[in-house]
Parts: C-alpha cells; sequence; structure tokens
C-alpha cells in the first residue's frame, strides 16, 4: 500500500484541499490519501475551533472521492504532534510506504514543527505548490535543509520507493481558497460553507 497523510484542522475544508490530495495521488500513484483531521493544532490558536466530528463530517462530505479517507486517527491513538502520528503509524503498519504531504505555505514554516528533521527521517515529503506561497517555500529553512534529497518532480511516483529522506515539490492546478480566509469571510463550518466538491 502506497499511503498519503494530509494533516490540519480542516476547518473550513475546501477545495483547495481536496485538489492538493487528487494531485498527490495521481502524481505519487498513491493507493489512498488519508485526512488527519486533527483535535488541535499545537502552533495555532484552538479557541473557537469546531468540535472534531463536525470538522470530520464536513471533510468526508467535501472529499467525495475513493482515494480519500478522512480520518480522526490523532484523537483515536492520542497523539498532538505529526512526528508522533507517523511514528506511530510506521511502526503499526509493517509494509505500508507513507508520504506526508503539505502545501507549499505549511513548508515555509515546517521548520517550526516540533521535531522537524525527525518527520523527514521517517517518511518522504511532498509539497503542493500553492499560490504565492512558492518563492517563500522555496527559501525556507526546511527546504535548504531537504534540498539534498530532493527528487525531480518528473520522477515523483519514485518518492515512496527511495524512502525517507526524501523530498519533491509537485506543481499543477492551484487554488488560492485558505481556510482561514474564509473563517475570516464568514463562511467556516455552520456558516453558510458549500461542501460540495468543485474540482475533479
Amino acid at each position: 500500500m502506497r499511503i498519503g497523510l494530509f494533516g490540519g484542522t480542516f476547518n473550513p475544508p475546501h477545495e483547495g484541499h481536496r485538489l492538493a490530495s487528487l494531485i498527490a495521488l495521481k502524481r505519487l500513484k498513491l493507493d489512498a490519501v488519508w485526512w488527519l483531521v486533527t483535535p488541535g493544532n499545537p502552533l495555532k490558536e484552538n479557541a473557537g475551533l469546531p468540535p472534531l466530528h463536525e470538522r470530520i463530517e464536513a471533510a468526508r462530505a467535501l472529499a467525495d472521492h475513493p482515494g480519500i479517507i478522512v480520518t480522526g486517527l490523532e484523537a483515536q491513538i492520542g497523539t498532538r504532534y505529526t512526528f508522533d502520528t507517523i511514528d506511530h503509524l510506521t511502526r503499526r503498519c509493517a509494509g505500508v510506504r507513507f508520504a506526508w504531504i503539505m502545501g507549499a505555505d505549511n513548508l515555509a514554516s515546517f521548520h517550526r514543527w516540533q521535531r522537524w528533521r525527525e518527520i523527514a527521517a521517517l517518511t518522504p515529503i511532498a509539497v503542493i505548490d500553492r499560490p504565492s506561497s512558492t518563492l517563500k517555500a522555496a527559501h525556507s529553512r526546511a527546504a535548504h535543509f531537504l534540498a539534498r534529497y530532493r527528487v525531480d518532480e518528473c520522477d515523483g511516483a519514485l518518492l515512496l520507493e527511495r524512502g525517507a529522506p526524501g523530498f519533491v515539490f509537485l506543481h499543477g492546478p492551484r487554488s488560492s481558497l485558505s481556510s482561514t480566509e474564509l473563517r475570516n469571510k464568514g463562511q467556516g463550518l455552520g456558516q453558510g460553507l458549500n461542501p460540495r466538491p468543485l474540482v475533479e
């Protein structure tokens, strides 16, 4: 099995999450992408965060794709940090090849994540380009660290075979939507957000 792991609060989930997952599914030749809907992001203010079950329900409604599996795994296994989640999965799921998926905006701040170098040592990382994030991500501290492990984009399907550390930056159709902007516009969960998938 070849599984992409895509974590976040999904508050709210939006077409950009789905688009990034579809790009990863195709370009990395994945069997599935697991959305790991976190109970709360340690790097963000979680006051007012909608209940986990509401965010999972909204994410499932939006994903609407057989290759995207929405989970509340971190709450189930009691992990809070990405390293602990990946460590748990790689130890418990023998024979499964994982890749961590993130948007380019997250790569720009990846060096702030707890044990981020150890995350890179556990699983290969696929970064999906996002509007207004390309240059910032490319010049980030984490990007410089990962540069020596970079796989050419045209060889993205080999990322999981190469294993960790490994890194690929994938370009393709981009969505300018962000959960923060949607919340600021009053389009969060329960505020009129239409969860219908926008892209095939």
